[in-house]
């Protein structure tokens, strides 16, 4: 190896995605947290025609000092899944959804390997068909989720 090799990531060839809407990735059954902006949570007001305070009121909840979309109670779906899931649904703020539903499937949880790839295409019906997007796509969008 020379001074300047370094090792190239397993997806450098790029990896195949593309969204067919089954609504999985917003669905449970575990809890999580659809981090969003208040920029985010401005368009999304817009969007649904309410005001902001209205949505932070039905749809945000405050997580230290950050800000995430609420979830049904009965099945810890994203509150904005329309539709039933995993089998379909779809997104009612779709257009201006947040940055970490943007960047799905390219999550660093889902790039630390092959494996966690698989792991995630077992939920996910888009992952390995569609377009192959490239190392330099994949990588912003990685990125872009750790900011």
């Amino acid at each position: 190896m020379g001074l300047f090799s370094r090792k190239e990531p397993w997806y450098v060839a790029g990896l195949a995605f593309e969204c067919v809407g089954c609504g999985r990735c917003c669905a449970g059954p575990e809890e999580g947290y659809v981090w969003t902006t208040t920029r985010e949570i401005a368009a999304i007001a817009e969007h649904l025609g309410i005001s902001e305070d209205r949505l932070y009121e039905r749809y945000v909840r405050k997580v230290g000092r950050r800000y995430s979309l609420i979830e049904r109670e009965d099945n810890h779906d994203c509150i904005f899944l329309e539709g039933e899931s995993p089998t379909g649904g779809k997104c009612r703020i779709y257009p201006v959804r947040p940055k970490q539903c943007r960047t799905w499937p390219f999550w660093p949880a889902n790039l630390r390997g092959p494996g966690a790839w698989a792991m995630a295409a077992l939920r996910c019906k888009g992952i390995n068909r569609g377009p192959l997007h490239t190392y330099d796509e994949i990588e912003a969008k990685r990125k872009a989720t750790c900011q």
